[in-house]
């Protein structure tokens, strides 16, 4: 058998969306899962070991998705999970009427499975208004976590001259 008769395009095989970590790893800036949302630490507080034996950090969080604040108490030696974030960049092609996107990456892969986002308020509008039907290229920062995709910032390319 030959070296180039396979080849592998994707390897997720079932790849976790999360993975374990200790609640005493996770740093502020960091990401951590919140009552099942992937959320992204804003502060960390540390108490003292109790009468159990554990010191407690008490997480104070954003979702990535809906901006919402969440808080959770872990003891430090105890698990958590910790969603894997990604975030890529993709050129918008076309904005349908009702906000379903087409997307392009550098690779010339296609996505039309997003739609414009609906937070913060307002923020699928101006991306809507900059790209102006198409008068104008922009590109837009889809975050990935937990199965969920979402625009979380764009930003006007150079056109070529």
């Amino acid at each position: 058998m030959s070296d180039n008769e396979y080849e592998i395009a994707a390897a997720d095989a079932g790849a976790s969306e999360t993975i374990p970590c200790e609640a005493g790893q996770v740093k502020k800036g960091g990401y951590m899962m919140i009552k099942g949302k992937p959320c992204k630490v804003i502060s960390i507080s540390v108490s003292k070991t109790g009468k159990h034996g554990h010191a407690k950090c008490n997480f104070i969080a954003t979702d990535i998705f809906t901006g919402r604040k969440l808080e959770d108490m872990v003891p430090s030696t105890h698990g958590t999970t910790v969603p894997i974030v990604t975030k890529n960049d993709w050129e918008i092609i076309d904005i349908e009427e009702d906000g379903e996107l087409t997307l392009m990456d550098e690779a010339g892969n296609q996505k039309t499975d997003l739609n414009l986002p609906l937070v913060p308020e307002g923020f699928g509008e101006e991306i809507r208004e900059a790209w102006n039907e198409g008068e104008n290229q922009i590109s837009v920062t889809v975050q990935s976590a937990v199965g969920i995709q979402q625009v979380v910032a764009y930003k006007a390319l150079e056109a070529d001259k």
